[in-house]
């Protein structure tokens, strides 16, 4: 491909993705394949010589397309948000164009100091303290652009640890750093992302999960009764992770009760807003950051709610010498004249090397403005608050946790089987994606505006969706409880010894050939005959074959069916008088055969 093809193609490729977005809500939200779909659709090697164009971006659609869980769909509801914009989309463009590693400032000047820059501005858009934001050479904090927020909480972590095992060196020389290690332990509460789990196994450090409140929020009081509990068993608390939105439900910890026992106890807290951050961007959100100056560390998303696409994440620190002491390595190789007076961001990450990640969020932040981005988060908001009460206006449905910004979880009144059951239908018809959230025990689906596109009569013909399977759902209970119900022939007859064993009409011509059924159901067998004689005119009735009939039916001993019976009345013999008549034959019958017997004894 040369530079005259590269513009024909990159110029059809805009257009694809402008078609694609644009009509997104005519795709099925999640797809309809199943593992290894694509195996039978590719061949088991790479191709020897290069193909044609045409071919591949024909493939898109043929092979790509029909696996894509489509999450900038209106009707995604599934996770958290993970936007794009067409300023971001522009400015990735332009960096993989670039394609420079940021890893020192030596590497692309430009790639650190934007970064920094657009750090700052961010940081500012929240109302973050001048503490974690670098706004002079000799600042100790600033932000650095991570892949993802577990990212961030593992990045904090390692670097809580270096802190903490520095400061034990210090009041108890004499052990080894691994020893050390081994007597570490980390908090958070029992609704903190699974991140914070896997960063404990990855540090090799003990994670204590706390029982949150009756609101799901981690408060001040648990925090201290753990830690003193672990002091008591000479263990050393080190670090805590405060969650601002938690994935389950968008719960909120309480920041100032938990940061005041942080500093009590000298712990680094890191706070984990990877949802819930950019809202910050609108003071009246601001509320939950209340006791944010206790902080050591806080990161959150832009790629979720802030029309950055994937991967930009926000992360701010305090003092970035811990994060120095942690991952600074310096081989000749990668120093420099200035190395020390800018900032060199390999000693603040894992990875060595980084993206030019800046140049999205510039373009967004400046496309948008601050306005333009509030507008986007009070809106999603907004939605959200209108499908609340759509839920519950049903009596069907209950919201088990308090709604915060963008998300709504709800299940159906009742065991959770049925909300399960819920959620997988809808997903398995694809008109929308949600996934589930366990609550205290409680199953309960989660509902969260993503897109940009959603609109109000997006959310009415979700809410449509979801009422309808609802009904087919507690409709088929109804049928399988009735079915359960019906009770068998033989209890039946048990509790009423007239119920006939047959509806099925007439093996004489005698009798009737239409009867309603129905009734034998309802009504005791005499109850049930006088019914359906009256007003039947019955010819025959002393008929000699009618006669040996009935004389057949008392003879047999057998059980009546419903002609059987019918006949026995139109010769004027009831129910009850042919039972004693079965009964008084029972009994000539013992009779005979104990005469037989004492005849042959004597």
């Amino acid at each position: 491909m040369d530079f005259d093809e590269y513009r024909k193609r990159g110029k059809e490729m805009v257009d694809y993705i402008a078609d694609y977005l644009q009509n997104i809500r005519d795709r099925r939200v999640f797809p309809d394949v199943r593992p290894g779909y694509m195996r039978t659709m590719v061949p088991e090697s790479a191709p020897l010589d290069g193909e044609q164009w045409d071919s591949i971006f024909g493939d898109i659609e043929r092979v790509i397309m029909p696996g894509v869980t489509h999450w900038q769909s209106p009707r995604m509801h599934a996770y958290f948000p993970a936007l794009n914009s067409f300023p971001s989309l522009l400015g990735d463009m332009l960096a993989d164009g670039i394609n420079c590693l940021g890893f020192t400032w030596a590497s692309s000047p430009a790639c650190t100091e934007l970064e920094s820059i657009v750090m700052n501005w961010l940081g500012k858009m929240i109302g973050l303290p001048d503490e974690f934001l670098h706004l002079s050479p000799n600042s100790k904090g600033g932000g650095v652009i991570q892949t993802t927020a577990s990212e961030s909480t593992l990045v904090c972590l390692l670097a809580g640890r270096t802190v903490a095992i520095q400061r034990f060196h210090e009041h108890t020389p004499g052990l080894q750093d691994a020893e050390i290690n081994a007597r570490l332990v980390a908090y958070c509460s029992e609704q903190a992302h699974s991140s914070v789990e896997k960063a404990a196994l990855i540090g090799l450090v003990r994670m204590r999960f706390i029982e949150s409140d009756e609101q799901l929020s981690l408060r001040g009081a648990a925090l201290r009764d753990a830690i003193e509990e672990d002091i008591r068993q000479g263990l050393v608390p080190f670090w805590v992770c405060a969650t601002l939105g938690t994935t389950g439900a968008c719960a909120f910890d309480n920041l100032e009760e938990v940061g005041d026992v942080c500093r009590e106890y000298n712990l680094w807290l890191h706070i984990d807003a990877a949802y819930a951050g950019s809202a910050f961007i609108c003071p009246e959100f601001r509320t939950w950051l209340k006791g944010i100056e206790k902080a050591d560390s806080i990161a959150f998303n832009p790629s979720k709610w802030l029309m950055v696409h994937f991967d930009c994440t926000a992360m701010w620190i305090k003092n970035s010498g811990a994060l120095h002491r942690t991952f600074n390595v310096a081989p000749l190789y990668l120093q420099h004249e200035n190395s020390g007076l800018a900032i060199d961001y390999m000693h603040w990450q894992i990875p060595l090397s980084k993206r030019f990640r800046a140049l999205k969020l510039w373009f967004v932040l400046r496309s948008f403005g601050i306005k333009g981005l509030q507008k986007h988060i009070r809106e999603g908001v907004r939605l959200a608050q209108k499908f609340e009460a759509l839920v519950r206006a049903d009596s069907r449905y209950e919201i088990p946790a308090a709604r915060h910004l963008g998300m709504v979880v709800f299940r159906i009144k009742g065991m959770n089987e049925l909300t399960e059951k819920l959620l997988k239908r809808l997903n398995h018809r694809g008109n929308m994606h949600a996934v589930p959230a366990s609550l205290k025990g409680q199953y309960v689906i989660r509902f969260t505006v993503t897109s940009t596109r959603t609109s109000n009569d997006d959310i009415l013909g979700d809410w449509d969706e979801i009422r309808k399977v609802t009904t087919e759902l507690l409709n088929e209970q109804i049928h399988e409880h009735q079915m359960r119900s019906i009770p068998s022939l033989k209890d039946t007859r048990e509790k009423n010894e007239a119920f006939g064993s047959s509806l099925l009409l007439a093996n004489t011509p005698m009798s009737p050939k239409i009867v309603n059924g129905s009734f034998a159901a309802i009504f005791d067998a005499d109850e049930f005959l006088a019914k359906v004689y009256a007003g039947i005119r019955i010819s025959q009735q002393d008929s000699p074959a009618m006669r040996r009939r009935v004389r057949g039916i008392l003879m047999s001993g057998k059980q009546f069916s419903l002609d059987s019976r019918m006949d026995l009345v139109v010769q004027g013999i009831t129910p009850n008088e042919a039972r004693r008549c079965l009964e008084s034959k029972a009994i000539d019958e013992d009779l005979e055969e104990v005469g037989e017997g004492t005849k042959g004894s004597l």
